[in-house]
């Protein structure tokens, strides 16, 4: 058991949601003051329960890695992230001031677990939430193992190199085509020498020279997995709408077709407008995807997909 301190206004719910994938993840449970999340640590299989009372947090650790899990429970939580600066930065435009006035306790995650985050964010690569969740769970299922630790059902992510090793046939039933399979399959292979990586930029080196993870991958993973204020996000279907509307009231950014290799206008729009924050704009990011409402929304919404039986 470990106690930690928290900072003032510490957002617990705002701050942690970015360790639970959307839906009910068979990895985590949370609840308004509670965490529980299983990963895979240099020294086996652990669970960390992070338990908020008033202004402290207490971790506790399960399984072979919960001597790990503990010694980096403040990071985890975010209470390594330095926010230093950061209102004076904020006050360079009063929407930006105004979201960080309202949720200052937010803070960025450091897991150092970068093939946890990566297994959920490359099934996303180019499918909607709900495709991408759908077959999370189910490859959850069928790699998973029980997590160290009082709660039933859930569930330690994949091994990698039980990833590594299956053919692309493993994951097809799963609704994973053979593009996003052999992303997973190659970046479960650089596992081990990824999350030897000493930061979030010789993380990114390393992730982006494996073929089918750009940018937007890489920066959706180094921002949870080591913190990077930074690592904004591009070539995401939301984001660029959504800050852009937040900071000038356009209804898009946009368009959002580009050649490979290139930012899409809209990608390009909401890098201008952000560069006045730099190094902090993914953090400006986050307070407004927590605080200003989406852009509005126009036409259909994406059919939901599957090749699964065929």
């Amino acid at each position: 058991m470990r106690t930690l301190r928290l900072p003032e206004h510490y957002d617990f719910t705002g701050t942690l949601r970015a360790l639970v994938e959307k839906g009910r993840d068979p990895t985590a449970r949370m609840t308004a003051d509670e965490l529980w999340w299983a990963c895979r640590t240099p020294d086996g299989p652990a669970t960390l329960h992070l338990a908020r009372h008033a202004d402290a947090l207490h971790a506790k650790g399960f399984g072979p890695g919960a001597d790990w899990v503990v010694e980096h429970a403040d990071a985890i939580a975010g209470l390594h992230d330095d926010v230093t600066g950061f209102t004076a930065l904020a006050g360079k435009d009063p929407v930006v001031r105004e979201a960080w006035h309202r949720r200052p306790g937010l803070r960025l995650t450091s897991t150092g677990r970068l093939f946890r985050h990566l297994v959920p964010t490359v099934l996303a690569q180019k499918v909607t939430g709900r495709e991408a969740f759908r077959s999370y769970v189910r490859i959850l299922r069928h790699f998973g193992e029980p997590a160290p630790g009082p709660v039933p059902e859930l569930l330690l992510p994949p091994d990698p190199a039980a990833v590594a090793a299956a053919p692309y046939w493993v994951f097809h039933p799963f609704g994973v085509e053979a593009k996003r399979a052999d992303a997973l399959r190659r970046v479960a292979a650089e596992a081990p020498r990824l999350e030897a990586e000493p930061d979030a930029a010789a993380a990114t080196r390393r992730l982006t020279a494996i073929a089918g993870i750009g940018a937007w991958t890489a920066a959706e993973v180094v921002r949870v997995a080591y913190g990077d204020p930074d690592a904004v996000t591009v070539g995401d279907y939301h984001i660029p709408h959504h800050v852009v509307h937040a900071l000038t009231g356009a209804p898009r950014a946009g368009s959002r077709e580009a050649r490979p290799g290139e930012l899409s206008p809209a990608d390009a729009r909401m890098l201008e407008l952000l560069e006045p924050f730099r190094p902090q704009r993914a953090r400006v990011c986050q307070v407004l995807l927590a605080t200003a409402p989406g852009a509005p929304r126009y036409g259909p919404r994406m059919p939901l997909r599957s090749f699964a039986h065929f």
